[in-house]
C-alpha cells in the first residue's frame, strides 16, 4: 500500500511537506454493505483464512534453518506451489501480499481473526530475521541479491523484498502491530549496509532488474521512523532511464514492462508529497495522463503480454494476454494520489472504470480464484488461478484489491465529503461528527440514496461526483428537487447544516455508447454508463476441466491456448448505426443484438467465451 494524504497522521514521524486540500479517509472509517463488492471481499477473506500460516512461512524458515517443531519430531508442512515453489526466485512475495491483505481486511471488517493471523506471520518472520542475524529477511538466500548486484541472471529479488516490506508496513499501519515496524526497520538497516558502499556503475547495473515499488516503501519507512538512511535508500532506487524521459515530457513508453514502470512513478508521487518536489508531481501527472489517454483499453486496463506497445496500433494488441491485473492495481494506487492533489472528477471516472470492469471481475464468483490477465482477444475467456499452485503476482495484488474496496468511495477536505463511488457502504467521519449510509444497487440501478445518520449540526458539503458518462442527474434532498448547475465531469455540491435523517436521492441516467480502439474506428467496445458489456459466446471448445487441462502448466500462463472456434462471430451489426437503438434491453445490464446474441457486464462474465471489441458493421 502507500501513505496517502490524510492517513495515519498520528503514526508519521516525518509529516508530508505537501498539504493537499483533499485527503483520504482511513479504511477503518468505511464499512461495505451487502452487494457485489462485499461478496468479493467475503470470498477473498475465506481464501486468506484458509492458507496456513506455517505454509506461508515454510520457505522463509527453510532458507534460514528455522523449523517449527512438535514434541517428538518436526512438523510436516504441505508446500505451496507455483510462484511460491522452493525452486522459484520470487518465493515469499505472496506472504508479503497476504500480510497486506490481512491488515486491510482487518481495517475493512474489524474481524480479529485477520489481526491474529497477521500477528502470527509477523512473529514468524521476526524469528526468521533473528536467525539470519543481520536484518536480512526473505524466503530465498541473500545470494540472489548478490547476483542482482553483480549483474548476473536472477528474476526480481528486490521485487519480492518490496512485497515483504510493504506487508510489514501495512501490518503496522492498519493492524497496529509495532513488531512489524521493528522488522521492517531491520530490513531497511540491512539494505543500507548492503547498498551504501556500491558505486554508481553498480547501482545502474543493479536497478535494471525489476524491483517493484521498494523505493516507495522506503519513502514510507522514512516517514514512519524519521531515519535518513531510508530516504537515501528510496533515492538509491531512482531509475534514471525510466523517470528522466518523463521529466522531459517524453510520452514514448516503447515496449517497456508495464508493471515494472508504474511502481517507479508511484515512488515519485510519494516523493512529491514528502519533499514538495514539483518535478515529481509533474512527471507523475504526465505519466498518468499519458497512460489513461493513450494506453488503456475500454475496461481501464493496459499492457499486452505485460508490456507497453505502440498505442497507434492498439487494435493489433487485442490478445489473450492483455490487461495484467497488477498494472491496474498500481494505476488505481497512483490515481488515489492524483485525486488528493487535484480533486479531478476525471481521475475518479477512470478509477471507477478500472475498478468495475477489471478489478471486480478479476475474481471468479464460483471459486474466489483470480485472473492474471483480462483477455481481449475475440472468443477468449478468463483463466483463473488455483488455491495452491499458482500464486502469480496478480494473485498477490488481488488478495489486496478485494480487501480494500472501501478506500476510495469517499474523500474529504476540511469541511466537505466527496462521494466518488456508488457502492453500498457506511462512512463514519469522526472529526466532523458526520455518519452517512449509502444504499444503491448501482450499476444495476441508476439511483443512489445517501442518508445522514449522525451530524453535529455544522455546515458541511456533500459533493456527489457527476460522472462523464451520465445524462442529466436528478437530485433531491428530503424529497425536494435540487437544481443541478454543474456540468458532467465535476461535482454536484450540496452544502447545508445536516440533521440525522436527512436524505439525498440521486439518479444518474446511463445510456449505451461505443468506444473505438484509438487506431480503428470500426473496432469498438460497447459500454452502458461506465460498464463494459461483453458479448456472450458460449463454451464450445473450452478446455475442461477449466482453467488448465495439464496441472504442470499452472505456472506457465503464456502457453495457454484458448482454441477459439473458427466460426466465432465478432461482428456487431448496427442497422441504423446507433448502438442505443440497435440493442434491445432484456433486463438490467443485459442487452440483445439484432441477431439474438446477449451482452452483459464483463465483470460478471465468467466461464464463458466473450467479445469486448466488436467489428462494427
Amino acid at each position: 500500500q502507500s501513505l496517502y494524504p490524510g492517513q495515519f497522521e498520528d503514526k508519521r514521524v516525518v509529516k508530508d511537506a505537501v498539504e493537499t486540500e483533499i485527503r483520504c479517509f482511513n479504511l477503518s472509517d468505511v464499512r461495505l454493505l451487502p452487494g457485489r463488492f462485499h461478496d468479493n471481499m467475503l470470498r477473498d477473506s475465506a481464501w486468506l483464512a484458509s492458507i496456513g500460516t506455517d505454509r506461508l512461512l515454510h520457505s522463509f524458515r527453510t532458507t534460514a534453518g528455522v523449523f517449527s517443531g512438535k514434541e517428538g519430531g518436526y512438523m510436516t508442512v504441505k508446500k505451496l506451489g507455483g510462484w511460491e515453489s522452493l525452486d522459484c526466485d520470487l518465493r515469499g512475495h505472496t506472504t508479503g501480499h497476504v500480510m497486506s491483505a490481512l491488515a486491510l481486511m482487518y481495517a475493512s471488517a474489524g474481524d480479529e481473526i485477520f489481526k491474529m493471523k497477521g500477528d502470527s506471520l509477523v512473529a514468524g518472520l521476526a524469528e526468521v530475521q533473528k536467525a539470519h542475524g543481520n536484518g536480512y529477511l526473505s524466503a530465498f538466500p541473500e545470494g540472489l541479491i548478490d547476483r542482482n548486484i553483480q549483474g548476473k541472471s536472477v528474476w526480481a529479488p528486490w521485487y519480492t523484498l518490496h512485497k515483504i516490506l510493504s506487508g510489514l508496513i501495512d501490518q503496522y499501519l492498519y493492524a497496529d502491530n509495532a513488531e512489524a515496524l521493528d522488522v521492517a526497520s531491520a530490513m531497511g538497516d540491512w539494505a543500507y549496509s548492503k547498498l551504501s558502499p556500491l558505486d554508481e556503475e553498480t547501482r545502474q547495473r543493479m536497478i535494471r532488474n525489476e524491483f517493484g515499488g521498494i523505493n516507495e516503501s522506503f519513502y514510507n519507512l522514512y516517514s514512519l521512523t524519521g531515519k535518513d538512511k531510508y530516504l537515501w535508500l528510496a533515492h538509491f532506487f531512482y531509475h534514471d532511464d525510466v523517470i528522466d524521459p518523463l521529466k522531459k515530457g517524453d510520452a514514448d513508453m516503447g515496449t517497456k514492462h508495464t508493471n515494472t514502470f508504474i511502481p517507479k512513478v508511484l515512488a515519485e508521487a510519494r516523493n512529491y508529497e514528502l519533499t514538495g518536489s514539483d518535478t515529481c508531481r509533474t512527471l507523475s501527472e504526465f505519466f498518468w495522463n499519458t497512460v489513461t489517454d493513450r494506453h488503456v483499453f475500454a475496461p481501464g486496463c493496459c499492457s499486452d503480454k505485460e508490456h507497453f506497445f505502440d498505442p497507434d496500433r492498439m487494435s493489433e494488441h487485442l490478445s489473450g494476454y492483455t490487461g495484467e491485473s497488477c498494472c491496474t492495481y498500481n494505476m488505481l494506487k497512483l490515481s488515489r494520489h492524483l485525486f488528493c492533489w487535484t480533486g479531478s472528477a476525471d481521475v475518479a471516472d477512470y478509477y471507477e472504470r478500472a475498478l468495475y470492469n477489471h478489478i471486480l471481475g478479476q475474481q471468479d464468483p464460483e471459486t474466489g480464484m483470480l485472473c492474471y490477465f483480462l483477455p481481449l482477444e475475440d472468443g477468449a475467456y478468463k483463466v483463473y488461478s488455483t488455491p495452491e499452485n499458482s500464486f502469480w503476482c496478480c494473485v498477490g495484488s488481488g488478495f489486496e484489491s478485494n480487501a480494500k474496496y472501501g478506500e476510495s468511495i469517499y474523500f474529504h477536505d476540511d469541511d466537505n465529503v466527496y462521494v466518488n463511488l456508488f457502492i453500498p457502504s457506511v462512512l463514519e467521519w469522526e472529526e466532523k461528527g458526520l455518519d452517512l449510509v449509502q444504499k444503491t444497487d448501482f450499476p444495476e440501478d441508476d439511483t443512489v440514496d445517501i442518508t445522514v445518520m449522525e451530524s453535529d449540526g455544522s455546515e458541511t458539503g456533500i459533493f456527489l461526483r457527476y460522472p462523464s458518462w451520465s445524462g442529466k442527474p436528478e437530485i433531491a434532498v428530503n424529497g425536494r428537487k435540487v437544481k443541478v448547475a454543474q456540468d458532467c465531469g465535476s461535482y454536484i455540491r450540496i452544502v447545508r447544516k445536516w440533521r440525522p435523517g436527512d436524505r439525498i436521492t440521486a439518479r444518474f441516467p446511463m445510456s449505451l455508447r461505443l468506444e473505438s480502439a484509438a487506431d480503428n474506428p470500426s473496432k469498438a467496445a460497447v459500454l452502458y454508463g461506465p460498464i463494459v458489456l461483453a458479448g456472450q459466446c458460449g463454451t464450445d471448445g473450452m478446455t475442461a476441466p477449466a482453467p488448465f487441462s495439464d496441472p504442470s502448466k499452472y505456472n506457465d500462463y503464456y502457453t495457454y491456448d484458448y482454441h477459439v472456434p473458427a466460426d466465432l462471430n465478432p461482428v456487431l451489426v448496427l442497422p441504423d448505426g446507433n448502438v442505443g437503438k440497435s440493442l434491445k434491453k432484456e433486463s438490467e445490464l443485459v442487452f440483445e443484438t439484432v441477431d439474438g446474441r446477449l451482452l452483459k457486464p464483463l465483470y460478471d462474465t465468467h466461464h464463458q467465451r466473450y467479445v469486448v471489441y466488436w467489428d462494427i458493421e
